[in-house]
């Protein structure tokens, strides 16, 4: 498994995280925890992006984080059972499983890179004063 989709799938979990909070957080820690959540799930993500493509990173964060947040809400704070439901998570979960399938490895990164350790030059040019 290649670092860009495990980010994906760490981000995922703290999108889940952050998406409970904001529903059930109450005080200042529980909210200061959403917070932080909201935040790695946020630099994961873009640090999947620096290995895989930025589109299918996104949906399958989202698709991810749906599927969790759904499920913890039937099986720890009591949302109701609906098949319909369970189908159509079962759709974007296919839809997923779809989307790594066909996202080859690793993509090599711009020339100039967008990895956060490398700015872009603005002047379009390598090294030198602007």
């Amino acid at each position: 498994m290649n670092k860009g989709w495990l980010y994906v799938g760490i981000g995922a979990v703290f999108e889940v995280c952050w998406v409970v909070g904001f529903k059930h957080a109450h005080g200042l820690l529980a909210w200061s925890g959403t917070l932080a959540a909201v935040v790695l799930s946020f630099l994961f993500l873009v640090w999947a992006a620096d290995a895989i493509p930025t589109g299918t990173a996104y949906a399958v964060f989202t698709g991810l984080g749906t599927l969790g947040t759904v499920v913890l809400e039937m099986t720890v704070f009591g949302e109701p059972f609906r098949l319909v439901k369970v189908l159509l998570i079962a759709l974007l979960l296919a839809g997923v499983i779809g989307l790594k399938a066909v996202t080859g490895g690793m993509r090599e990164p711009e020339a100039g890179g967008n990895s956060p350790n490398h700015a872009p030059n603005p002047a379009g040019r390598e090294g030198g004063d602007a």
